[in-house]
């Protein structure tokens, strides 16, 4: 590939760090400077109402062109199918050589996630997915494998069921409706011949299923890490991540998932190793002002632009570069 094609490339890649598709816990740090000084006290933003858009982000003071307004970590998570063997089986940290550490057949970064990740994995291993993985794989869904480690985590007293009711569902055609059903009855198949109690899989129903698959469709971030091995220069990561080979899996958040869309946005949101999420500014914010993200890639037409959005999110853009038809 040329110099000038990896440039196209790394454009490109910079406006795909969004997600592609949103209180209880927030599981945020403070901000830092861009000195990487880190400031004390709350992240420099509160949560608020606005009348056309419902819940959004706005900053408490002025925060610079580049600055950390604050980190989160994922409520859940769960690595691509095409990446279980090469990234945390929890973090989604890319895994490099022999710093592994392997437990009944998922590998993770390190003690520590593997440590946390006990509880969910000593209920998963109980079942058999088998049929419930070739389900997702054959129509290639990722996010009903992201609700059975949500219901893992729910089982072994990691979560509440409503975890995730505070954040806004997405609205389901009758077609997807459909596919969601077939879904449910292989999950619930897998706990059942699993002899799980009743009390344990209560909160299992066909309604809630749909509900928490509506939250995660539309707040659900693909996740696109920039760090990689140190023989890796950004552009080439960014080729990858351009051709697809960048993306280790999606992951849902409560803070970030407060952020509002912007075909022309003011902050942005990176992954660096693993699944915990950085949401920087990209250029001077003042106090009080909206801090926006990009739900796309930001470099497609109007038209492009306000289709996936309508499809995808349920909504006409109506920011000042759709109001161009830029």
């Amino acid at each position: 590939m040329s110099r000038f094609a990896l440039n196209r490339c790394y454009s490109r890649y910079l406006s795909r760090l969004k997600p592609l598709t949103t209180p209880p816990f927030f599981s945020s740090s403070a901000a830092s400077n861009r000195d990487g000084e880190y400031q004390t006290g709350p992240p420099p933003i509160r949560v608020g109402l606005t009348e056309s858009a419902g819940r959004a982000v706005f900053a408490t003071r002025i925060i610079g062109a580049g600055d950390l307004i604050h980190t989160a970590k994922p409520v859940v998570a769960f690595p691509s199918l095409l990446k279980l063997d090469s990234v945390c089986y929890l973090c989604l940290k890319k895994l490099m050589g022999s710093a592994k550490f392997e437990d009944r057949g998922v590998s993770y970064c390190s003690q520590e996630c593997q440590e946390n990740s006990k509880g969910f994995l000593d209920v998963e291993r109980r079942a058999d997915w088998s049929s419930f993985v070739e389900y997702c794989r054959t129509h290639n869904f990722k996010y009903p494998l992201m609700v059975k480690r949500l219901c893992c985590m729910i089982i072994s007293g990691a979560l509440s069921a409503d975890c995730l009711d505070i954040l806004q569902p997405a609205v389901l055609s009758s077609e997807m409706i459909s596919k969601i059903e077939d879904g449910y009855v292989l999950l619930w198949n897998a706990f059942r011949k699993a002899n799980f109690k009743d009390d344990d899989v209560s909160f299992l129903t066909k309604q809630w299923y749909t509900a928490i698959l509506a939250r995660i469709r539309i707040n659900a971030f693909r996740i696109d890490l920039v760090g990689g091995s140190c023989g890796e220069d950004l552009l080439s990561l960014a080729a990858a991540s351009v051709e697809g080979e960048g993306a280790v899996g999606h992951a849902v958040y409560m803070l970030p998932s407060f952020y509002n869309h912007d075909c022309d946005p003011n902050a942005h949101i990176i992954w660096l190793q693993n699944a915990d999420a950085r949401l920087n500014t990209l250029r001077d914010v003042e106090e009080g002002e909206e801090l926006r993200i990009c739900y796309i890639d930001a470099s497609m037409g109007y038209e492009a632009r306000q289709t996936i959005l309508s499809q995808g999110f349920g909504f006409l853009c109506n920011c000042l570069r759709c109001q161009s038809a830029d």
